[in-house]
């Protein structure tokens, strides 16, 4: 059966899906290029508005907190409206979001943007991967998924030095509205593909009424899927701890420059998105997936601890935090890959939907958790918490069972 069978987009005329597929792609590299706009420019924004960083946590924490609130209640109006609309209206009103917020001055309207971003933010996890299972053979949709994610965390390694390029020639402002306007040209591309031929649906067997029943609220709180979220959420707390406080900490713990710290998280987040299409060849390979996201996890766990212990010059700071990137991009697909062994059949767009809320939930309390610590002049324990999130996310990952057999 395929993953995803309700409510499938309505046929149109012939049309290739490589488009399709690409300008899913787009629109996740820009989601994730939204998500990481703040990190290299906190500390300019910060001096502009004189607030705290946990005040500037506050804001990353609403867009975060929205997320979390709409985006399973966004899958279900993806089953039932298309995934393509909703998604073209996602990247508008972030787009539009970051624009005003580079327009307006104001700290609180700022946060009221991030309000708004984290509206858009809700449809791009449901969609993408509701157009993915609709249009994807199913022996190409681990490869397909793989891709999907390269796409977003490209978008989050491109972040950084052209956010930075775009504040030297405009300022911080001129790079939100930058940004906003790179939106609205994917928005466009969204909007003006045509859907292809979906894949042909199997009608569900008189035996899968306890699956597609599953398919509700109730499955949603089982004990598998609420691993899963829960391994969501520590990857949040990892991602936010060290994409959004890494400069600042190294900064304010070994006196690490700002333009070093940022090479550093650019090369972190570069060997993320190679990690990711390695863990793609990976999952084609295994059915070990558990394994290799622990062992990935461990690998997370031993680079932040070296980061936190030891004051590590340039050369050897970029080596470690491209080894933490490379291990954060490799479990990924065996992460995707794990949510699908505990989903059952015809529920895979609800339950990833739901448990992607986790990144939201992580990035609600990460901010607060990691902005805390700097106030409270505690950089190091901001790598500290990476690697105690990391521990106990092997203990979650390598827990989850698969998906429960239907009743006979």
């Amino acid at each position: 059966m395929t993953q995803l069978t309700e409510a499938p987009l309505a046929p149109r005329a012939a049309a290739s899906p490589t488009r399709l597929i690409a300008a899913v792609c787009a629109a996740h590299f820009v989601s994730h290029y939204y998500i990481i706009i703040l990190a290299p420019l906190l500390p300019y924004v910060r001096a502009d508005y004189g607030v705290t960083y946990t005040e500037i946590g506050f804001a990353i924490a609403t867009f975060n907190v929205v997320s979390a609130a709409l985006q399973t209640p966004a899958g279900f109006l993806i089953d039932r409206f298309g995934a393509r609309i909703l998604l073209f209206w996602g990247l508008l009103l972030g787009a539009v979001a970051f624009v005003l917020a580079g327009l307006v001055h104001s700290f609180w309207f700022l946060v009221a943007m991030f309000a708004i971003a984290g509206v858009g933010n809700t449809v791009y996890h449901p969609a993408d991967y509701a157009l993915l299972s609709q249009h994807v053979r199913e022996h190409r949709i681990g490869q397909a998924f793989s891709v999907h994610t390269f796409a977003g965390m490209l978008g989050s390694a491109l972040a950084p030095p052209t956010l930075l390029m775009m504040q030297t020639l405009w300022g911080w402002r001129g790079a939100f509205i930058g940004a906003g306007i790179g939106g609205l040209i994917v928005a466009a591309l969204v909007l003006m593909v045509r859907d292809p031929q979906p894949l042909p649906a199997v009608r569900p067997q008189a035996h899968d009424a306890s699956a597609s029943k599953a398919g509700g609220w109730t499955m949603l709180m089982s004990p598998a899927i609420l691993l899963n979220l829960m391994f969501f959420v520590l990857l949040a707390v990892m991602n936010s701890g060290m994409n959004n406080y890494s400069v600042v900490a190294l900064g304010a713990l070994f006196g690490t420059p700002v333009d070093t710290a940022n090479i550093a998280l650019t090369s972190l987040l570069m060997l993320t998105a190679i990690g990711v299409l390695a863990g793609g060849l990976v999952v084609t390979r295994t059915a070990l997936h558990a394994i290799v996201a622990g062992l990935g996890l461990v690998g997370m766990v031993v680079t932040a601890a070296l980061i936190a212990a030891f004051d590590l010059h340039t050369v050897a700071l970029i080596a470690v935090m491209s080894a933490f990137g490379f291990f954060s991009g490799v479990i990924s697909p065996s992460r995707d890959m794990i949510v699908r062994e505990a989903t059952p059949p015809g529920a895979f767009g609800r339950v990833f939907g739901f448990v992607t809320t986790g990144f939201n939930l992580g990035g609600i309390v990460a901010p607060m958790l990691f902005g805390a610590l700097m106030d409270a002049g505690q950089p190091r324990w901001v790598f500290i918490g990476v690697a105690i999130s990391a521990l106990l996310a092997v203990a979650t990952v390598t827990t989850v069972p698969k998906r429960p057999r239907p009743e006979a």
